[in-house]
């Protein structure tokens, strides 16, 4: 079953990988595969998404579209250096959030005060992969890297929903971290084969994150009101943790110019928690006074409840010189249900296709599009007090890259 000197195996990217925050805060996937690609190889795309995601609050009232349209670019170059030694240089953005409510809801604030407005979230990260390969045979494939990583957020907690977090102001600022990937693949070229492993390690951030309390002298409160001025008079550190992950992608011929394709992908996202310094200072406060909520220690600001899975199979076929295609259907276990409010969906099914067009041997221009069924999900505060519920939703994403071997 030779197929076509043009690997069948670059069929697998005519649609760039777009993940919908599904779980956790996944984004691109964290995909190497232009680093298995034959040769010298570059890379580069763009995807963006398009979500819709609205439910009710605890109270029955609406909460509009609240999730935004962000898109999101990637870029990768490997060079074979000699017949055994490979590097490569990978940019992508792995986990991320942009989110903002808006109406008359518990998730926003519309009394007139200075923190008057909506409860909003936006997450950016930068991955920098550098990776070494050693090719003992043709088949076999060693690689490990460093990580270099940025991490910049913000969030604004507003609405009857947070009760005394109502006003509750949170930026990072962008923190540096490096951490670290490994993986081994195997390869038979005549039959299009592929298969490979990659971990990737977590990435520990340490932060002087700023934060601020809105409503502090407006609780009506004087005991919650003293400790949320008499914290805000301190500092320390916050510390935020990016999840471990394991990829494992495989591919073969199973006709003529035609493979199938699996990625699967698991990411520790039952371990990620955000608690900044002086939020986690108030938490203690409230959980103590407050026994109903059965956190005497405190409370995160975010956190999951269980690690994700996602899977991703498919056919992928070259119809002549010029143009090759592929469809997959896709399933994201999300990171537990009760979510956070910040991103109040869970799992997703997905279904996808892409085509590409190949105007000389050595270079492509590839497109593609995604529909996902987003999973139900009912959504708390960093109490884990019930804050509504999110039905129905759904997103279209788009994806657009071109590749050039050299």
């Amino acid at each position: 079953m030779k197929l076509n000197k043009i690997y069948s195996a670059i069929l697998l990217s005519s649609l760039p990988l777009t993940a919908v925050n599904a779980g956790g805060l996944d984004r691109s996937g964290q995909s190497i595969q232009a680093f298995l690609q034959p040769g010298n190889y570059f890379e580069a795309g763009i995807s963006i998404l398009d979500p819709d995601v609205s439910g009710t609050d605890a109270n029955g009232n609406v909460a509009g579209d609240m999730a935004g349209d962000y898109y999101f670019p990637s870029a990768a170059l490997k060079i074979q250096a000699t017949d055994k030694i490979s590097l490569g240089l990978i940019y992508d953005q792995p986990f991320g959030a942009d989110a903002e409510y808006k109406g008359n809801n518990n998730f926003v604030e519309n009394r007139m005060v200075p923190f008057k407005g909506g409860t909003t979230v936006e997450v950016d990260t930068q991955n920098l992969n550098f990776l070494i390969g050693y090719q003992p045979t043709q088949n076999w494939n060693l690689y490990a890297g460093a990580v270099y990583q940025t991490v910049d957020g913000t969030v604004k907690l507003r609405g009857n929903a947070y009760s005394a977090f109502n006003g509750y102001d949170l930026k990072t600022g962008e923190d540096e971290s490096v951490g670290w990937l490994a993986g081994i693949a195997y390869q038979i070229p005549e039959i299009a084969l592929k298969a490979a492993i990659t971990y990737r390690s977590e990435i520990e951030h340490d932060m002087n994150a700023y934060e601020n309390f809105g409503a502090a002298g407006l609780t009506g409160n004087p005991r919650l009101d003293g400790a949320m001025n008499q914290i805000s008079a301190t500092s320390g550190r916050t510390e935020l943790t990016t999840p471990q992950s394991v990829n494992v992608d495989f591919q073969t011929g199973i006709m003529e110019n035609t493979v199938a394709f699996a990625n699967v992908r698991w990411v520790e996202w039952s371990k990620f928690a955000v608690q900044p310094y002086k939020f986690g200072k108030l938490s203690q406060v409230l959980g103590q006074s407050t026994p109903a909520l059965g956190k005497p220690n405190g409370f995160n600001l975010i956190d999951y409840k269980d690690d994700q899975i996602s899977a991703t199979v498919g056919v992928g076929r070259k119809f002549n010189d010029l143009w090759a295609g592929n469809v997959s259907v896709g399933w994201d276990s999300g990171a537990g249900n009760p979510v956070t409010t910040l991103g109040p969906t869970e799992g997703y099914w997905s279904i996808g296709t892409g085509v590409r067009f190949s105007p000389a041997e050595n270079y492509f221009i590839g497109a593609g599009v995604k529909y996902f069924w987003l999973g139900d999900a009912d959504a708390v505060t960093g109490a884990h007090t019930a804050a509504g519920t999110f039905e129905s939703n759904h997103a279209i994403a788009y994806g657009l890259n071109i590749g050039y071997k050299f």
